[in-house]
């Protein structure tokens, strides 16, 4: 594909996520939207509309076949992207899909190997990583000295809590999507350290179950050698915590992992660096525009949201799940 040439996209998933990933792409000067697929013809419709889309899907299997568009934003519940993918991939389309990525890691393995065979772009949609602050992090973390703890943490109330406490189950508590508090807040909190640290030694998890068979709230500790990592989320309380990288000569102290907005080092003499650069863009356009760089470069995969990276949380969230008793339908096909 020539640089100057528009990468066509196609949407999974009518939501507002996908309204935020529309907005923010589109000051990407090679984005173009051409296609949206949504189970009901009644939604395909009324998002086309709404979006300015020239072609709507109802059968995935003709969504994926078009020759509409080239690569497909993907940010349907959780327990529908493997498949949803995999389709898509083996059909040559390129996938940018929403975290958590997949279900588990199995699928995850299914996914990049139907990549590889088509020699098609794969990404998670994590845009923390992407973002030029995270970028910031890595150019300076040799300055921390050896590096002995990680910390994040990620708690927000959900606005579904209050009718899940009514006896109304909507999906964001629902084990039928692979939901859950640690797939859909504790992955922000994971992803950067496999990003900056991959797979960890040792992984002990602890978490609250709810009834309907999802996680509300939960941590998790990872040892790294001579440093240790600890991770807490929840969808149950509010958490306000900063994020930490603690070295032995200073600390990138992180205002929130899901946003990185401010991001400073706090040395151990006093004195304090700061990091952080104010967004001229969405937070979203820069997963956008990795995504469309690879596929314009002829790339096959990010070096920061790379499979390696994906596939380290993936396994994380395996393993912590599997220690708090945390089992999706997904897992058993």
């Amino acid at each position: 594909m020539s640089i100057q040439e528009n990468v066509r996209f196609a949407v999974i998933g009518t939501n507002w996520i996908t309204d935020q990933f529309i907005e923010a792409a589109r000051q990407h000067p090679q984005f173009a939207l051409t296609a949206v697929y949504s189970r009901t013809e009644e939604k395909a419709q009324a998002y086309a509309e709404r979006h300015g889309i020239a072609h709507l899907f109802t059968d995935l299997e003709a969504f994926a076949s078009s020759d509409t568009f080239d690569a497909v934003y993907i940010a349907s519940p959780n327990s529908f992207h493997a498949e949803q993918a995999k389709i898509c991939l083996g059909r040559g389309k390129h996938v940018l899909c929403e975290k958590p990525i997949a279900s588990n890691a199995h699928e995850l393995h299914d996914m990049i190997a139907a990549a590889e065979q088509s020699g098609v772009v794969l990404m998670e949609a994590l845009k923390s990583t992407l973002l030029p602050n995270f970028r910031a992090i890595r150019d300076h973390l040799g300055k921390l000295g050896t590096i002995r703890r990680y910390s994040a943490s990620y708690g927000q109330y959900s606005s579904r809590y209050d009718a899940y406490k009514q006896g109304t189950i909507l999906n964001a508590f629902n084990p039928v999507f692979s939901n859950g508090s640690l797939m859909d807040l504790g992955v922000y909190c994971l992803y950067p350290l496999a990003v900056l640290f991959g797979r960890p030694d040792q992984v002990s998890a602890s978490g609250v179950m709810l009834e309907s068979g999802v996680d509300g709230m939960g941590s998790v500790l990872m040892t790294y050698g001579q440093m240790e990592a600890v991770i807490s989320h929840s969808k149950i309380a509010n958490s306000y915590l900063p994020a930490e990288i603690q070295g032995e000569e200073g600390t990138i102290v992180i205002d929130a992992i899901n946003r990185l907005e401010s991001v400073e080092i706090r040395y151990r003499n006093g004195s304090v660096e700061q990091l952080g650069h104010q967004l001229d863009k969405p937070s979203m356009y820069y997963e956008a525009e990795e995504f469309i760089g690879l596929i314009t470069r002829g790339e096959r995969q990010s070096t920061i949201n790379s499979h390696a990276a994906s596939l380290a949380t993936m396994e994380i969230m395996d393993e912590a799940r599997r220690q708090i008793g945390l089992v999706y339908p997904a897992d058993r096909r």
